[in-house]
Formats: structure tokens, C-alpha cells, sequence
């Protein structure tokens, strides 16, 4: 049928008008999944049997006119750092490789709610931190085998891109949803923290961590955060504000916005193509009726200081079994290490950077409605191999463009952006003062219909 490379909202039209059925969609994934898979490496677990059960659940309930969400009967994948009721979930670790929870994290349970067809669960980096465990088969990215698929949502931005699933979930503590969206050519969508429950999600860094879609397309990702946005008495962090109708949201123009671009932020440790690509963009945000102002970032001191936040809340993430099962552990050790020799104070010293960085950027959002910068400085790193090596820069430069904003919980749209001169796409990224995620929806719809730069698929896996 080759419906996999169709939007989400596409696929879910035509099942909600019975041109398609979820079983019939269900079971054309499914094969993709057994015949591209064994290549591509992105799926921990295939929950086939769960899947199709559900998919003849929606059938019959969207055959009575029982519609649940606009996304009802539509297969998707969630990344295994999420809690799934009777299914193994491993948060990419070699401890967990037996775990098989008792109950759905609330971003599972309200995809569920919502009709959504989970499909399996996808890998990531061990913990969610910067590689798999060694353990671990390494994604293999769809545009090119020998680059970056991103991390620590590998499975995710891998298994969408090559259409294995139609969305799936990422999390991003320091760039985990943006990196891998960027490299596979999606749509990466941050919310704001708190705005997504992170309840049942095992967490890297408690006070960094963020739930969020990736996906095809803008619209797909404004659906998938209509579904897990809200709410939830399970995480007493989460929003008490009422979530947007951010599907409606995609919809419209851009005339009047102002638009903050930082051009030394965006042009310094940044490789020509990603700059040009800031520039095309910032050209046609003008065109489409945007105010350009020009702002500084103060982006140095928050990143340089993102290994000690994220250490130490690692640290006491992992403690029930670091250091006690520590020969179990790869990479994610040394992060722990770390965190368990950190002073409090060196955290404490850190936190009011992080203070007087998210009241910096506050003060920018009263002059701008968004920011436009780079997902990534540079086109794609080489991939990961499976003694843990990569081409991966400094940290400080590879974050700069990411951990800012998990630092201050603002919210974040990755977008395609043309391809670049290795057969990777390119990424730019739209930022928003807090809850403002259907501006970044609005700008990157328009952005996406008048730039064209959407609707790539990997070749390979055509």
C-alpha cells in the first residue's frame, strides 16, 4: 500500500473515513518494521500482537462514530525511557534488561486514551545520556549509514524518519529531541517544562528532563502534543494551565511577529551550511511578513555549566543501583561519578547561572515573540560506532545551541531545513517564552508550506 511515508493526520483521515483501516495500516508498519528493521536497528521491542488488538479496537470503535482524538487508530512508537504496562522497558540500560513495569507512564497512557497504536518501544542512549550501552546495536541513520543518528532518542528520529512508525516520543535533557530530529530530517517539538508529565519516565536529569513528539511534519507534531500535553496529579510538576488547541494552531501566517536572531550566537563554532541556513530563513521569515530584531543570547556560562547540573541529578537518579551494580554500567558511569564528586555548592553556584539566564531570556521575550537559531552547529557528525567513539565536537559547542533551553524550560520546535552536502538534512530552530508553544507551531507551519523544505524521505528505505 505504501503508506508509510503518508503524515500522521493524512493516515488518520483516511481511516476516519473508512478508506483505510488501523488493522490494515497496523499490519503494513508491522512489515516494514520486519523487513527494513534488521538494517536500521531502531526498535527495542515490536509489540505486534498489542498493536493489531488495538487496531481492531479502533476500527470498531470509529465504525460507531466514537472518535477519540484526531490521531485515533494511527500506529505510532514511544521511546524506551517511558514505562509501558507488561511490556519490557529498559531506559537503555543492561540493568533493566528483565524490567517489565506494572504501569503505563502518563505520556503511554494518555496516547492510548487518545487511540493512538503503539507499535513497540524504541532505543535510545544508555539512561538517556550521550551513548548506548555497549551492549547495544547503535541505530543506523536512513540518510547515511556512516552519520549521527542523534541522541538520546536514536530509535526514535531513526524509526520516524524511515517510516517505521508515523510519530513517536523523544525526551531532551540537553538536546535529545532536537539532535536526532535535526539528523533525520523532523520535526522536534520541546514544550515548555512542565507542560508535558514526565511521570513513569525514567529521568536523566529531574529538573532538565522534557517529554515531546517527533515527527514529519508541523502539523503532525502540533497533534501528538495535543495528546500528552496537560495536567497530571502523578507529576506534581506539571501545568495547572489549559493546553491550546495546537493542531488549529497550525494554520495562518506569521505578519506582525518579531523575531529575535542573535548572529554571533548563530555564526560562531558553526559550520558555513548550517549559517546559510539561518540566513535563508531569517530572509524568508522577513518575506513572510516578520519583524527582524537583532538580540544577544548569553548562552556561554549556562552551557559550560550543563555537566554539572546534569551529573549530579544523575547521580541521584541512578542511586539505588550506582554504585552497587556498576560493572553493569558503560558510559553513563562516568556522568555519575562525576556527579557523586561535585560539591553542593559548585551545583548551587550553578543554579543562579541558571537563574539569571532564564530572568536574561525572559527579558528578551518582552522585545521578541521568538527566537530563530541553528538546532545543531554542525551538518551531521560522523556515527557512533560500538566501542562509543564519534565525531562528536566539544560539549560545550555541540550543546549550545540546546541546553539553554532545557535550562530554562523553554519551549522549542526543530524544523527541516533543505539538505545538506552529505545527504543529511538540515535543521533550524524556532524558541518561545513559556506556554507559547502554538506560536512555534504557527511560525513553523508557515515556515514549512512557504520554504518547501519538507517531504524528504531517505532514499534507501523509499
Amino acid at each position: 500500500m505504501n503508506n508509510h511515508y503518508k503524515s500522521a493526520l493524512e493516515i488518520a483521515g483516511r481511516i476516519h473515513q473508512g478508506e483505510l483501516t488501523s488493522v490494515e495500516v497496523t499490519e503494513e508498519l508491522l512489515r516494514r518494521i520486519e523487513k527494513v528493521d534488521s538494517r536500521l536497528k531502531s526498535f527495542v521491542t515490536v509489540t505486534g500482537e498489542q498493536a493489531l488488538f488495538a487496531a481492531e479496537k479502533a476500527d470498531k470503535e470509529l465504525s460507531n462514530g466514537n472518535v477519540r482524538s484526531p490521531l485515533h487508530g494511527v500506529p505510532v512508537a514511544v521511546k524506551d525511557l517511558l514505562d509501558t504496562a507488561g511490556i519490557k522497558t529498559t531506559y537503555g540500560m543492561k540493568i533493566y534488561d528483565d524490567h517489565i513495569p506494572e504501569k503505563d507512564s502518563t505520556v503511554v497512557r494518555k496516547l492510548k486514551s487518545a487511540g493512538c497504536i503503539i507499535l513497540g518501544k524504541l532505543k535510545l542512549t544508555e539512561g538517556a545520556y550521550a551513548r548506548h550501552h555497549p551492549d547495544v546495536e547503535v541505530p543506523v541513520n536512513p540518510w547515511h549509514e556512516d552519520c549521527w543518528t542523534g541522541v538520546s532518542s536514536s530509535g526514535s528520529g531513526v524509526a520516524t524518519a524511515a517510516g517505521l512508525c508515523f510519530a513517536s516520543i523523544g525526551s531532551d535533557t540537553g538536546g535529545s529531541i532536537r539532535f536526532p530530529s535535526a539528523v533525520n530530517g523532523l520535526v522536534g517539538i520541546k514544550p515548555t517544562w512542565g507542560r508535558v508529565s514526565r511521570s513513569g519516565a525514567f529521568p536523566l536529569a529531574y529538573t532538565l528532563d522534557h517529554m515531546g513528539p517527533m515527527t514529519r511534519s508541523v502539523r503532525d507534531g502540533a497533534a501528538m502534543l495535543g495528546v500528552i500535553a496537560g495536567r497530571d496529579e502523578d507529576d506534581p510538576t506539571s501545568s495547572h494551565l489549559s493546553v491550546d488547541d495546537y493542531l488549529a494552531a497550525a494554520s495562518g501566517g506569521i505578519e506582525g511577529f518579531t523575531v529575535g536572531i542573535d548572529w554571533d550566537y548563530c555564526g560562531n563554532d558553526v559550520e558555513t551550511e548550517v549559517y546559510d541556513g539561518i540566513k535563508d530563513a531569517v530572509g524568508l521569515l522577513k518575506e513572510l511578513g516578520a519583524t527582524i530584531k537583532d538580540v544577544q543570547v548569553p548562552y556561554a556560562d549556562i552551557t559550560k555549566g550543563w555537566p554539572v547540573t546534569c551529573s549530579v541529578e544523575a547521580a541521584h537518579a541512578h542511586r539505588d543501583t550506582y554504585p552497587s551494580r556498576k560493572e553493569e554500567y558503560g558510559a553513563i558511569a562516568d556522568l555519575i561519578e562525576l556527579g557523586l564528586n561535585i560539591p553542593a555548592a559548585a551545583y548551587m553556584a550553578h543554579e543562579l547561572v541558571r537563574k539569571s539566564f532564564k530572568a536574561n531570556l525572559a527579558g528578551i521575550f518582552k522585545e521578541v515573540d521568538l527566537l530563530v537559531c541553528p538546532s545543531m552547529t554542525s551538518v551531521a557528525p560522523a556515527r557512533e560506532t560500538s566501542d562509543g567513539s564519534s565525531g562528536e565536537q566539544d560539549l560545550a559547542v555541540t550543546l549550545k545551541f540546546t541546553a539553554p533551553y532545557d535550562f530554562s524550560g523553554s519551549p522549542t520546535l526543530s524544523l527541516p531545513w533543505g539538505i545538506g552536502s552529505k545527504g543529511v538534512p538540515l535543521s533550524i530552530q524556532l524558541v518561545a517564552r513559556d506556554f507559547a508553544e502554538s506560536m512555534l507551531v504557527k511560525t513553523g507551519y508557515t515556515l514549512e508550506q512557504a520554504g518547501g523544505h519538507f517531504g524528504h524521505h531517505p532514499e534507501t528505505y523509499s
